[in-house]
């Protein structure tokens, strides 16, 4: 870690802190040091890396995982995780509001299975295809086992991460009513509210969960509006053009890599979309802002009010824009929003009082802290 904080110095406009997934039996040691040194309060699991690759099959998790002989990456280590979880909780009862384990909610073994159905059988192609192949039921059926694992463990901070369908968050919505005194927090991206199975953007699109049919789509935003969801995300997780997708056959959604970057779009698309819908702009505020502020112990953020960090957007809610990876600060030379007019565009952001982005350009130099949560307010 003082490595990567040593390596992050002076690289970033925005303030900035770490989550860390703890992978290694080894790493389980780690977490009290990194909560206490480091102010690293927040721990990830990624329930299918342990029988399934970041893009695909995984024939040895062991050597996807770079493990060791004696490690394993599955139900048991999660349970683990939120074990040490607990224990940091434990020994630093004034870190504990804020300590939580989130979760990526995806089965391997049914990915695995039905990845080859789909597969075998060659009547789907593209975003219908991962869809189908990476099936709703598996992000359900994980959500109930991550459920009850934080329920056996006492973990009470747990955050279900990127809910993508309506048996997901069915999913996550009935077990907050069986353990209601676990502290769930449920997320969507902005990826999976804009986006659906039919778009054109087809490989460019390549995430995971998969980008799913207009129905989830709609399910999603009945749940955002019904206040079932806690926060929206972009997920940012850059992919370039020359890795996503393979050279001699750009098409073949099986070759092509997941994950995708789409931070600068996250607050236009919920608030083109989300106006339409009705969202008000406070609800905005605070599925952006201050919900993921609260949860991860960022206690000067997330609010415009005396205290705070002067940490301000400024948005012309009526400008419309047409979505153009030429015009993006991003490298990754594609967008899956590409050709999407949105309304209501960014023109300044403030970091702590200071101007950091004015009409598309960044502004002065990198000013942003690395913050060791909680940070005080």
């Amino acid at each position: 870690m003082p490595e990567v904080l040593k390596l992050s110095e002076g690289r970033f406009w925005v303030d900035y802190g770490y989550h860390v997934a703890p992978i290694e039996s080894a790493h389980l040691g780690e977490m009290d040091y990194l909560a206490r040194e480091h102010g690293v309060t927040s721990f990830k699991i990624f329930m299918f890396y342990g029988g399934y690759g970041l893009h695909g099959k995984s024939a040895a998790q062991n050597q996807f995982l770079m493990l060791g002989p004696e490690d394993r990456y599955d139900i048991a280590h999660f349970e683990f995780v939120m074990r040490a979880a607990r224990s940091v909780m434990d020994r630093h009862p004034e870190l504990a509001d804020h300590i939580s384990v989130s979760l990526h909610c995806e089965l391997a073994d049914i990915l695995n299975a039905y990845t080859t159905l789909v597969e075998r059988e060659g009547k789907l192609t593209g975003l219908h295809a991962y869809s189908a192949a990476r099936p709703p039921h598996s992000e359900g059926l994980a959500v109930w086992i991550a459920s009850y694992l934080a329920n056996e463990t006492d973990c009470m901070n747990i955050n279900l991460l990127h809910l993508s369908s309506r048996k997901a968050i069915d999913a996550a919505w009935t077990m907050q009513q069986v353990f209601p005194h676990i502290h769930f927090r449920r997320e969507v991206t902005v990826g999976h509210l804009l986006l659906d199975t039919d778009c054109a953007c087809a490989v460019h699109a390549k995430v995971n969960p998969p980008i799913r049919p207009r129905e989830d789509v709609e399910a999603l935003w009945r749940a955002v509006l019904d206040r079932k969801v806690d926060w929206i995300v972009s997920d940012h997780a850059c992919c370039a053009a020359e890795q996503k997708w393979a050279q001699d056959d750009p098409e073949n959604i099986w070759l092509a890599k997941s994950g995708f970057g789409g931070t600068e779009y996250l607050l236009s698309g919920v608030l083109s979309e989300g106006s339409r819908r009705g969202l008000s702009y406070n609800r905005m505020a605070e599925l952006l802002s201050w919900n993921p502020a609260r949860r991860f112990g960022l206690l000067s953020k997330g609010d415009i009010a005396p205290g705070f960090d002067a940490d301000i957007v400024l948005v012309d809610p009526h400008e419309a824009f047409t979505v153009r990876s030429a015009d993006s600060e991003s490298q990754q030379g594609y967008s899956p929003f590409e050709g999407q007019e949105l309304t209501g565009r960014v023109k300044s952001t403030f970091l702590r009082g200071a101007l950091v982005y004015q009409d598309g350009k960044i502004v002065g130099p990198a000013r942003g802290r690395y913050l060791h949560r909680p940070v005080k307010q």
